[in-house]
């Protein structure tokens, strides 16, 4: 027996159906963010809650967008992208939490991911692991603009998605310590800006669906211990804003290609 993940067209972990969202959605991963990011689009409403998945849709510019929380990780960030996919969502905006990798990055900066190393496991369960996790063009260059023009310090490179957060924070204490702090060490050198868990599978699962997707994330943790001194609602505003901006600038972009 084939194992279909919708019942009477509703999606079984999302629990949505088509014409639920917009082809536009942001990402992010505490669901307890969905109503707080809902609240930058017009007219939003709650649609579907289930598990780590809530889902809130609106408007922006005409054009309905939505948002849907992803949980922790690659595995149920992976299951809301395929689902999403499958009611008629074509572009997807990660915005999330981050920790820096080189010492100019402070907390308070906003991290653009371009592509990201696939140092984690669901990503191998869709290509082998010399396939890139590449963000799409169109998405990541709206990303770079919006905070550009919303006057935000950011900066644009290679994330480490993982699949750890405590062999990130805290890898001394692992029995694999060695070899974490040397793969670290080897990311640094390379120049990845930030550590999250999500963007390689949600870059590697776009790809292959042929949609776009980019990622913003807010960094919360500095190598140097450098702060920008703002509140944490201050700098999550600022991840938000950027989020919703990269949104409307693609609608526009869209709307005068004919896309």
């Amino acid at each position: 027996m084939t194992y279909k993940a919708y019942n009477k067209d509703c999606m079984y972990h999302i629990r949505l159906r088509q014409g639920d969202v917009g082809r536009y959605v942001l990402l992010p991963g505490d669901p307890g963010r969905c109503e707080i990011i809902a609240r930058s689009l017009d007219n939003a409403v709650k649609v579907a809650q289930n598990r780590e998945y809530v889902t809130f849709t609106g408007t922006l510019l005409g054009e309905k967008v939505s948002v849907t929380s992803t949980g922790i990780g690659g595995p149920s960030t992976a299951i809301a992208v395929e689902e999403l996919a499958m009611v008629g969502a074509d572009t997807f905006i990660r915005i999330g939490t981050a920790g820096a990798m080189q010492p100019e990055i402070m907390a308070g900066d906003l991290a653009i991911v371009t592509a990201a190393i696939r140092d984690e496991g669901t990503s191998r369960q869709y290509m082998p692991v010399e396939f890139p996790a590449v963000a799409h063009m169109d998405v990541a260059m709206a990303l770079a603009d919006a905070a550009h023009t919303l006057g935000y310090r950011s900066h644009l490179g290679i994330s480490q998605s993982k699949d750890s957060f405590y062999g990130e924070v805290e890898p001394e204490r692992q029995p694999v310590a060695s070899e974490l702090l040397q793969r670290r060490k080897a990311w640094i050198a390379g120049g990845a800006i930030c550590s999250e868990m999500e963007a390689a599978v949600l870059f590697v699962i776009a790809g292959i669906l042929r949609k776009r997707a980019g990622g913003v994330m807010l960094v919360v943790d500095s190598v140097s211990g450098m702060h920008s001194g703002e509140s944490h609602d201050v700098m999550l505003d600022r991840l938000i804003q950027t989020g919703v901006e990269a949104i409307r600038l693609l609608i526009e972009r869209d709307r005068h290609q004919g896309r």
